[in-house]
């Protein structure tokens, strides 16, 4: 856990101005999933920034309707605007260009959501002059619980370095709303919880991070995953000419 939370929250709200100043950019963009990890990011840009500067969006896709009050709740919470662009419809037309030419698979269309996200937020980070801020945790980076060039695609990333328990953690700090600190994490592509997902908790993986070990089982399950998703975390492999 964090051990002096109000020097960690202050010196993560200082690195955050300083990135957007840096970038000569006017605020930052969030995607608003009305989860811990995107409302936690939320609170920590405001009180960076200023209310001013963040505007988060919510992107439903075949979403349920909790998920977008969820939304409005943190948006309420930090007084800051939210945009709703439905994106089922697009998601629709595409799977049915695509379905037309070849025989999809249901993993490929799960990950093309949030991929369509990602377009969103820069489409409007662009427009805005403002940068796409990340709201990816390190126990979803280390088993690769997240989709490349989705919702692993940002300018930058407040809360990488933190496990799912200390977001939560810093969120309480924030003043996130305990409705949305207390909800089973869920990414709302699949209709189960993401611990049903990736058959471990997330405090085994916290353990796992914090000290190699937990319980045997779990440890199969995260080692097999943290290999396989090594690619996820790691640049672009590029092919280095002869130099002659």
């Amino acid at each position: 856990m964090v051990k002096d939370i109000e020097k960690e929250v202050q010196n993560i709200e200082k690195w955050i101005l300083e990135y957007v100043e840096n970038a000569h950019a006017d605020g930052v963009v969030i995607g608003n999933s009305g989860g811990k990890d995107s409302a936690t990011v939320i609170a920590l840009a405001t009180k960076a920034l200023g209310k001013e500067r963040v505007m988060t969006v919510a992107m439903p896709c075949n979403s349920i309707k909790t998920d977008i009050e969820d939304a409005k709740l943190v948006s309420n919470k930090f007084d800051v605007p939210l945009i709703e662009i439905d994106l089922t419809n697009t998601f629709n037309t595409l799977e049915k260009e695509i379905d037309k030419n070849i025989k999809s698979v249901a993993e490929a269309k799960i990950n093309t959501k949030p991929r369509l996200r990602m377009t969103t937020l820069y489409y409007i980070a662009q427009s805005l002059n403002y940068l796409v801020i990340g709201t990816g945790n390190k126990c979803e980076a280390v088993v690769g619980y997240t989709t490349k060039w989705g919702d692993n695609a940002h300018d930058f990333n407040p809360i990488a370095e933190f496990t799912v328990e200390e977001v939560l953690q810093i969120g309480e700090y924030l003043g996130v709303p305990e409705k949305i600190i207390k909800k089973a994490p869920n990414d709302g592509l699949g209709g189960l919880t993401d611990e049903e997902k990736l058959g471990v908790t997330y405090k085994q993986i916290a353990e796992y991070i914090e000290t190699g070990k937990t319980d045997e089982k779990a440890l199969e399950i995260i080692k097999k995953k943290e290999k396989s998703a090594r690619h996820k975390r790691e640049p672009i492999p590029v092919y280095h000419r002869i130099k002659y």
